[in-house]
C-alpha cells in the first residue's frame, strides 16, 4: 500500500469528522458519548494550529485512511514539555500500518519542537492499539482501572509514555 503522509489542511475536516464520529459511536477509542460537530472538529484544528502542533493525515487513493495529532497533556505550565498524542484509522483500513505511518511523523514533530514526553491513553482492552504504540516503544508507565464509561461498562485507562 502506497500512502502520502501530508499535513492537515482545513479543507480535509470533512473527512477526519467522519473518522472521528465513527469511532466514537462505535468504539471504545474515544470515550465521547455523542458525535463531534462540524464547528467543533474546526475549534479543535484550529487550536492545533494556533499551538503550533501538527495534525498529520494519511492519503490513500484520493480519501483519508487516517490522521494523527498531539495536543497538551494537561492544562498547567509545569506540564508544557509534554504531550498527549492521538492516532485515529479509518474502518475498513485499521491493521493496515495506517497507525505506524502516522505515528512516526508525530514523534518526529514532537522532537523537532523540543518536546520531552509524550503520552497516549488507550482503553485498557484495546490490544491493537496498545501493540502499535509498543511497537514504537512507548512504555506503559500506569493503568487506571475503571476511570471511564461507555456503551454501559466500566472503562479502564492505560498511559504509554515515550521519552524522546
Amino acid at each position: 500500500m502506497h500512502m502520502e503522509i501530508r499535513q492537515a489542511v482545513a479543507g480535509d475536516l470533512p473527512e477526519l469528522l467522519q473518522i472521528y464520529n465513527d469511532i466514537i459511536r462505535n468504539t471504545t477509542a474515544v470515550w465521547h458519548n455523542a458525535p463531534f460537530s462540524a464547528d467543533r472538529m474546526g475549534l479543535w484544528f484550529d487550536d492545533r494550529m494556533q499551538m503550533g502542533y501538527p495534525v498529520f493525515v494519511a492519503v490513500d487513493k484520493g480519501a483519508i485512511a487516517g490522521y494523527s495529532s498531539f495536543g497538551p497533556f494537561r492544562a498547567w505550565e509545569g506540564y508544557r514539555f509534554t504531550v498527549e498524542c492521538s492516532v485515529y484509522v479509518r474502518d475498513g483500513m485499521r491493521g493496515e500500518g495506517v497507525g505506524v505511518k502516522l505515528l512516526m511523523p508525530l514523534i518526529d514533530a514532537a522532537r523537532g519542537l523540543g518536546l520531552h514526553a509524550m503520552i497516549a491513553g488507550i482503553d485498557a482492552e484495546n490490544n491493537a492499539s496498545l501493540h502499535l504504540f509498543r511497537k514504537l516503544g512507548f512504555q506503559e508507565v500506569a493503568h487506571l482501572p475503571q476511570v471511564g464509561q461507555k456503551f454501559g461498562r466500566w472503562l479502564d485507562l492505560k498511559l504509554l509514555q515515550l521519552m524522546l
